[in-house]
């Protein structure tokens, strides 16, 4: 797995590449300080991960990020800055990670670990290279408290429209999302959830049990969580055909 870091601080740079080389078998095959001679070398040249920092000459690291964005093949973006504010827009990048200054080790570690297992299960070694299909996702990006948690997509049990936000839940946290609820399941694969109503969309997956409603609606039940999701009239019909009812 090949890796750059983009940082225009040498100390920063270098705490970094140590952090890397002894907690994981990324390899850092360029060290770069200012934008727009990263996007040169990835012209002709592959990575895997970029490290980037926000604040670096030239282009910024978030207009920089979202050049990269646009690359048939997308590397995860890991962004590591001194600041919080820029948490929403590495977000909308869908980047992989966000990491404050200064470091803490644990937390590298924590996210090394992440990143290496994410990218073993998005390129199984026996799938094929040439295909030009993007890479499948198994992971959304979700934000709590300024902060970007990858998420497995199996870890989702519901999302809940509030206005012009949407709440999603796992099996122990809630997570904001600053998105309608259409959107967010536009980024959620189709064949795991399902718009059952409105304002709610679940995971198949999770779902315990379905309780006849009145108007031949239904409730489903889910494992693990006091909470009933309901199912619309409007979307009875493709409930009963998907649940084989």
């Amino acid at each position: 797995m090949k890796a750059i870091i983009v940082e225009d601080e040498f100390l920063a740079r270098e705490e970094l590449s140590y952090l890397i080389g002894a907690h994981s078998t990324l390899d850092v095959v360029g060290k770069f300080d200012d934008g727009l001679e990263v996007l040169k070398y990835l012209q002709t040249h592959q990575v895997d991960a970029i490290f980037l920092d926000i604040n670096i000459p030239s282009l910024d690291g978030v207009l920089l990020a979202q050049n990269i964005s646009k690359f048939a093949h997308r590397p995860y973006i890991i962004f590591i800055t001194a600041y919080k504010e820029h948490a929403a827009e590495a977000f909308e990048i869908e980047a992989f990670d966000y990491i404050l200054k200064p470091y803490h080790e644990s937390r590298i570690v924590t996210m090394l670990q992440k990143l290496e297992a994410h990218f073993k299960r998005d390129h199984p070694i026996d799938a094929p290279t040439s295909t030009g299909n993007p890479r499948v996702s198994h992971s959304i990006n979700l934000i709590k408290d300024e902060r970007i948690i990858v998420t497995d997509i199996n870890d989702i049990y519901y999302a809940a429209a509030q206005e012009k936000v949407t709440q999603v839940y796992t099996r122990r946290e809630e997570f904001t999302m600053p998105m309608n609820i259409s959107e967010l399941c536009h980024r959620l694969p189709e064949e795991h959830f399902f718009r059952c109503h409105r304002s709610y969309c679940v995971n198949l997956s999770k779902i315990r049990e379905i309780v006849p409603w009145f108007n031949n609606t239904y409730i489903l039940r889910l494992s693990d969580l006091d909470f009933e999701v309901p199912v619309s009239r409007s979307k009875v019909k493709a409930f009963r055909q998907l649940m084989g009812l």
